[in-house]
């Protein structure tokens, strides 16, 4: 068996996986502080890379119990499993959830179309505010008439335009 600094590879590979496991735990309640960090390079993920260290310490730990190999030959066999379950980690839950995240965002052009209720009036020639509804939450927008009508506090309208964050509506009829 390897040691290093009179400390057994396998206590290096449980103390590894303690203090990487305790730092994900953390990374889950304190992890929009150092997103920052991670902003310019994907392949530095604080995620990825706790990733990696949990699984290499965790197989080490586990060959080194479990089997007679040689210490060298299970850190590779470790470090080949452990990048082989970060890149499915990485391929199949980070993307994915970095995608949802951003199918929640709206887009001016999606605005168009939609029903809001004016908030501030708007009179003419002016700009009021209109709240607009939708299941993931709700929108509040500076708002135009499109036909340069006064449009009161509380009526529906209808969203025709979009330009410069500004929506431009007209009054909304229900039938």
């Amino acid at each position: 068996m390897i040691e290093l600094f009179g400390i057994g590879i396998q206590t290096i590979y449980l103390y590894t996986l303690i203090i990487s496991g305790s730092l994900i735990i953390l990374y889950l309640f304190f992890g929009d502080v150092v997103e920052g960090l991670s902003e310019g390079t994907n392949f530095l993920n604080p995620v990825l890379i706790l990733a990696f260290l949990t699984f290499l310490s965790s197989i080490g730990y586990l060959l080194e119990a479990l089997t007679a190999l040689n210490s060298f030959l299970i850190l590779v066999i470790a470090a080949i499993f452990s990048i082989i379950l970060d890149t499915l980690l990485n391929v199949f839950v980070l993307i994915p959830l970095s995608k949802s995240e951003e199918s929640l965002v709206y887009t001016e052009d999606s605005l168009k179309g939609r029903l809001g209720n004016v908030i501030i009036p708007i009179p003419e020639n002016g700009f009021g505010e209109v709240l607009i509804e939708s299941i993931s939450g709700r929108i509040s927008k500076p708002a135009a008439s499109f036909e340069n009508k006064n449009i009161e506090e509380g009526k529906q309208v209808l969203v025709i335009d979009v330009k410069n964050g500004v929506i431009y509506v007209v009054p909304h009829k229900q039938y």
